[in-house]
């Protein structure tokens, strides 16, 4: 797909590390102009650091909305235009059944997954309007069909999922596409420290290769690769799409 996001400016939020890293690089090779906001600047600094192409690395806690008014402030400012926010940043703690998350998490999670969606929409909107542009957002196929010991979680990325269908509806008029991507295990950072929240850490690396059908749990690339697809023009006419890249993890146990 050499080339297929030239000239455009990608907002990546959560792009120091992980699944918003392999995307922002991923976009980057697509010869994109790449914004990346990240609440440790050091990381989205290393990232934008590793670019060929234009790029920028701000500060912003996505749970914080002054912050992101910001910081997509700065974007603008920069660069001019919007033409695609993929909002990826997100936090997976606590592992937790719901009657023993405390109100403090539940509205952390609810925040940063989930409103963190609304503030990066409302100050971008005009921008990607203008651009008739695209908005992607990194749900997860927990919020498909569930897990145990993660309620608040799950229902970040339920919701998220549900949140992509309203705004795809809504935003058609201005030719703005929005779609969610949904991994199911991604070697990152966060699956390493939900990794270390469970009862046996030891045995779930076996467990995280056996639930996918194609054998392993995968880096973040594979999920980078099918983002550059779907904030591309030839996904033009998709819209409302919430696509698993989950290795088969949905069809049933590999054992």
């Amino acid at each position: 797909m050499s080339g297929d996001l030239a000239g455009k400016v990608v907002v990546v939020t959560g792009g120091g590390n992980g699944i918003g890293r392999e995307c922002a690089l991923a976009y980057a090779r697509e010869n994109a102009t790449v914004a990346i906001l990240d609440r440790d600047i050091t990381t989205a600094m290393r990232t934008a650091a590793d670019m060929s192409s234009p790029s920028l690395a701000l500060q912003a806690d996505v749970s914080d909305g002054e912050a992101v008014k910001e910081a997509i402030a700065g974007v603008l400012k920069k660069f001019g235009r919007i033409d695609a926010v993929h909002n990826n940043a997100g936090i997976a703690s606590p592992s937790k059944a719901l009657h023993e998350t405390t109100e403090e998490e539940w509205d952390k999670l609810q925040r940063t997954n989930v409103k963190s969606v609304y503030w990066t929409t409302c100050y971008a909107f005009e921008a990607l309007r203008a651009t008739k542009g695209a908005i992607l957002n990194t749900a997860s196929m927990v919020g498909l069909i569930g897990q145990q010991n993660h309620a608040a979680y799950v229902a970040t990325k339920g919701a998220m999922i549900s949140l992509t269908k309203a705004m795809a509806a809504d935003y058609a008029r201005y030719s703005i596409r929005v779609n969610a991507i949904c991994p199911a295990g991604v070697w990152t950072p966060m699956l390493e420290q939900w990794c270390e929240e469970q009862q046996n850490p030891a045995s779930i690396r076996k467990y995280l290769d056996e639930i996918h059908l194609l054998g392993y749990c995968p880096r973040g690339d594979v999920i980078a690769d099918a983002a550059a697809f779907l904030l591309s023009d030839k996904a033009r006419f998709i819209t409302g799409c919430i696509l698993p890249v989950s290795g088969g993890a949905e069809l049933g146990y590999r054992r």
